[in-house]
């Protein structure tokens, strides 16, 4: 696709993206795909996926009691647990307000651990990465930021959101549509939204300004964006993917270079 090579102008060190069409085909790539990158949170998708799978094998119910009082993981998931964004500490009661949270996707993670007995950096690789061959993946640390990954992993784990194997679709679903709906809340690097929709891990994009995507995304695209430089967003209404790794921390640089490279992704998959 002649609109990736885009990256080429962003001012980063190093930059890797691919499109993959809803049929898992991969529609084109640029740059270095195999490179290893801190995911910062795009971390969150993957660790949530886990989090399904655990779900789905009976480890665990979404609506158990998981983290501060009141919260279960739904609402970690869902950020809606009320914890503070990097402090294990409740600063709302749950499912009240979108409290967007690195210690809910900790406390997650802890909870995933103790249900199944498997560390969850382990288990993340045994339910996610292994199944889908994402080889170079890697958690290295917090499940809300510390993953390591390629292009050409996360162009994999893109092929699994839009056609799942590892999950029921109906699980897939419920994920990627708003969760504790109309509650306003800051998106980072973005303000104060109002609604700021969220699935079970995945940003929704619903009618936010500004945002990371393009002005031509569907409402209903999903999807992370994390402060190492990093995007992954699923379009269902353009039947496709896109990942786009940096290793230059996110910033004006993203604000701007980011919106208009997604449209010029999304008019070439158009024509």
């Amino acid at each position: 696709m002649e609109s990736l090579r885009i990256i080429e102008n962003w001012p980063v060190p190093t930059a890797a993206a691919a499109v993959v069409r809803a049929d898992g085909t991969l529609a084109g790539s640029h740059g270095p795909v195999d490179h290893r990158f801190p995911l910062a949170s795009v971390t969150k998708p993957l660790a949530a996926y886990a989090a399904l799978v655990a779900y789905e094998e009976g480890a665990v119910e979404l609506d158990e009691p998981a983290g501060p009082e009141g919260s279960t993981i739904r609402h970690l998931l869902a950020h809606t647990s009320g914890l503070a964004f990097d402090e294990h500490r409740q600063m709302a009661p749950a499912g009240q307000r979108r409290l967007y949270s690195n210690a809910g996707f900790e406390e997650l993670g802890d909870h995933i651990a103790k249900a199944t007995g498997i560390p969850f950096a382990e288990y993340l690789r045994e339910a996610v990465f292994e199944p889908l061959g994402m080889t170079a993946s890697a958690l290295e640390g917090s499940p809300a930021k510390d993953g390591v990954s390629t292009v050409a992993d996360l162009a994999r784990f893109a092929a699994e959101l839009q056609a799942p194997r590892l999950l029921d679709v109906r699980t897939v679903a419920e994920a990627t549509a708003v969760v504790h709906p109309g509650l306003k809340g800051v998106l980072p690097g973005y303000g104060l939204q109002s609604p700021n929709d969220w699935g079970l891990g995945f940003e929704i994009r619903g009618g936010k300004s500004p945002h990371w995507t393009g002005a031509g995304s569907s409402p209903r695209t999903f999807g992370h964006f994390g402060q190492s430089g990093t995007f992954l967003w699923v379009d269902p209404d353009a039947r496709a993917a896109c990942v786009a790794l940096t290793d230059r921390a996110f910033g004006p640089w993203a604000v701007e270079a980011w919106p208009a490279f997604t449209d010029a992704v999304l008019a070439e998959l158009a024509r």
